[in-house]
């Protein structure tokens, strides 16, 4: 029997309260799959600007938080809610010039506003008279928390040989600033290796310093060690190498699951697929394209960013309109690049009975895409997860995927999906058809890979006894130390 655990989450993002991407699907989710452990998991982000104008469920608590900083003792307020059903606290800084911004990201002292948010969330546990055994640090945003456990925070009873876990969920993000953020901090260090004359580099110093460091996939734990895949740090991430480790993200399978999901024109399930066809006609009429059933409906969502394999997609969605695989339909969704936007819609617009790009923020359509297309198409240039395969497969839409990153450890080509492996348009086109070939010719196969693909287990469950037992052993290497 696991004994409970006292974990505190520091993270700059928790769906359902702030999530620009993967990390606050995760900060929002996985609490929660800890919590059914039986861990007392406790989360703090900061309270941006719609926290500070009222959120349902979310009210000011009555401390009032001194942060030693350089600058002197800076006073913060604390703001509390839970995650949706569940009794997983969360807890938000409050400290209106530093949080309460138009956006959660892009400000010139990002670095300031996320080390100040990281040491508040320490002197929160102070305030709480709550002593974690853990301190679970999310991207380069909480590394500030991590590096002064590790240094100035050994100096204090509280806060000596506490563990720390790093996790990665994008590399590419680091979070450089200069030296002077160490006097904000109040600590002292060296420097390292990979940061330059007079640079901080927040994501090598979480690595460096946590007790035990993870990543989003084991694939992308392997990729992050190699010169390709390591945005600079792959010498360091090599040097800690038996410290790190790969866990898989996991689905909300309560918000995402074809047979109650209220956002679908009619629930399905793995057993009775009659429902998808609802799903597809609906689709087709929210996007303006005839109403076939005999020729596959591609799709994608994706923010259009360069990392998302859209340099190589332009042309594959050139090709499929023209119909050098058949007749097909194609639906796009998502916002980013001005350049990608302006390939879609000008794609959208040669092929206006075949395609249609919604170039905007709508997660109301999302789950209608998942549930009434035939194929799913994630061709990125890395991918530390990915959790649109996940759902894709969840809702019976083949993805085609570049094996890379967590799709590499989610998609089985010819078992759950399609994949290619060089990041190259005529790769990518020919795993699409391919895909289609099966979906055309072999409905009996086709139906086996949909089947295979929604009975894959994607819970947080499976994530949380991985974490737990990361957890575990990060404790114990403190507990030994000491």
């Amino acid at each position: 029997m696991t004994n409970s655990l006292k974990i505190l989450f520091i993270s700059a993002e928790a769906a359902p309260f702030a999530k620009t991407g993967g990390l606050g699907d995760v900060a929002g989710s996985l609490p929660k799959a800890l919590r059914a452990l039986g861990h007392d998991v406790r989360v703090v982000m900061p309270a941006y600007l719609p926290i500070e104008r009222g959120v349902e469920g979310v009210t000011p608590m009555p401390h009032t938080l001194r942060v030693p900083t350089g600058s002197g003792l800076i006073e913060a307020g604390v703001f509390q809610g839970r995650l949706p059903d569940s009794d997983v606290p969360v807890y938000f800084i409050a400290e209106r010039n530093l949080f309460a911004r138009p956006q959660t990201y892009g400000y010139g002292d990002d670095p300031y506003r996320f080390a100040f948010f990281s040491r508040a969330a320490l002197a929160l546990t102070l305030a709480l008279a709550w002593r974690p055994d853990l301190v679970h640090a999310h991207d380069w945003h909480a590394a500030p928390a991590v590096t002064w456990l590790a240094t100035a925070g050994q100096r204090h009873p509280a806060f000596q040989k506490m563990a720390s876990v790093f996790t990665i969920h994008n590399l590419a993000h680091q979070g450089k600033t200069s030296w002077d953020i160490f006097d904000y901090l109040q600590l002292c260090t060296h420097s390292l290796r990979e940061e330059g004359y007079g640079e901080v580099n927040f994501m090598a110093r979480g690595i460096f310093h946590a007790t035990l460091v993870n990543t989003v996939s084991p694939t992308y734990a392997r990729e992050i060690m190699t010169s390709d895949g390591g945005a600079g740090l792959d010498g360091l991430l090599r040097h800690r190498q038996g410290d790190l480790f790969g866990i898989l993200n996991g689905l909300d399978t309560a918000v995402w699951n074809p047979e109650t999901d209220t956002r679908l024109a009619q629930t399905y399930g793995v057993g009775q697929m009659d429902g998808r066809a609802a799903n597809r006609r609906a689709l087709q009429e929210k996007a303006g394209l005839p109403l076939r059933d005999d020729i596959p409906l591609v799709a994608m969502i994706s923010r259009l960013d360069w990392q998302k394999g859209m340099d190589i997609t332009g042309h594959v969605v050139h090709l499929l309109m023209n119909g050098y695989a058949g007749e097909a339909q194609f639906i796009a969704l998502g916002t980013g690049a001005a350049q990608y936007e302006r390939m879609f819609a000008h794609l959208a617009s040669q092929h206006p009975q075949k395609m249609t790009a919604f170039l905007a923020y709508n997660a109301g359509l999302a789950p209608l895409i998942y549930a009434g297309s035939d194929l799913f198409l994630m061709p990125s240039l890395f991918e530390p997860c990915g959790l649109g395969q996940m759902i894709a497969m969840r809702y019976g839409s083949v993805p085609v995927v570049r094996a890379t990153g967590g799709l590499a450890d989610t998609v089985q080509d010819g078992i759950t999906g399609f994949t290619f492996h060089n990041y190259a348009t005529e790769d990518f086109w020919q795993a699409l058809q391919r895909a289609i070939y099966i979906f055309n010719v072999d409905k009996d196969s086709w139906r086996q890979i949909q089947g295979n693909g929604m009975i894959r287990d994607f819970s947080w469950r499976r994530s949380a006894l991985g974490y737990q037992q990361l957890y575990e052993w990060a404790a114990a290497r403190m507990s030994y130390e000491q």
